[in-house]
């Protein structure tokens, strides 16, 4: 009777454990959903503000992601089922926070690991660059970002995509791409995280 209770028990203690991972991130996921619609509402309120009243909530923005990817990081120190998890948010935090990516919903489909998603954006903006609904420089800017996290994710791309990536790569994107290449440089990538937020306060 007790030994089938202490099965039992080691039982439901993995699954706890499993339970209490979905949990963890379905949380860290929705801090994120904050933040990245804290970015959005910014910029699509930009042309209402004044110019240092913008640079001010974008730095303070900045900051808590700054705060969130250290907790992140304290998070998934020694927890692969974690860093599993929770290792494509880092990198699309570390992204957001050293300005190489600009665009909330890529750095929401990037975190949360959804190739998919980010293709089926992809597919709607070339047909809206086509028909002028979205400017060259934003079409640029976006797919740059896209391909950069469809082939962090471990995509193939496209022999055009690869030549588009190199003909329009910007530098801090490049910086990025650089050190995040190997995922054990986290001191690289904080410190260029940690320069993004330098420059944003100058």
């Amino acid at each position: 009777m007790n030994l089938a209770a202490s099965g039992n028990k080691g039982g439901s203690m993995a699954s706890r454990g499993k339970s209490e991972t979905g949990k963890l991130k379905q949380n860290m996921e929705e801090q994120l959903d904050r933040l990245m619609q804290q970015l959005q509402d910014l910029e699509e309120c930009r042309d209402d503000l004044e110019e240092e009243e913008y640079e001010e909530t974008k730095k303070e923005t900045l900051e808590q992601l700054n705060e969130f990817n250290e907790s992140l990081k304290k998070m998934v120190t020694g927890n692969m089922t974690l860093v599993d998890e929770l290792g494509g948010m880092q990198l699309a935090i570390q992204a957001a926070i050293s300005q190489a990516f600009k665009t909330p919903e890529v750095i929401r489909m990037f975190a949360k690991k959804q190739p998919g998603q980010l293709r089926t954006r992809l597919a709607e903006m070339d047909r809206d660059v086509m028909v002028g609904k979205l400017s060259r420089d934003v079409y640029t800017q976006q797919k740059l970002e896209i391909l950069t996290a469809l082939r962090k994710l471990g995509e193939k791309l496209t022999v055009e995509d690869e030549t588009f990536l190199a003909e329009n790569v910007t530098a801090t994107l490049s910086q990025f791409e650089k050190i995040t290449a190997d995922l054990g440089s986290e001191d690289k990538i904080m410190a260029l995280a940690s320069s993004g937020v330098e420059k944003t306060k100058v």
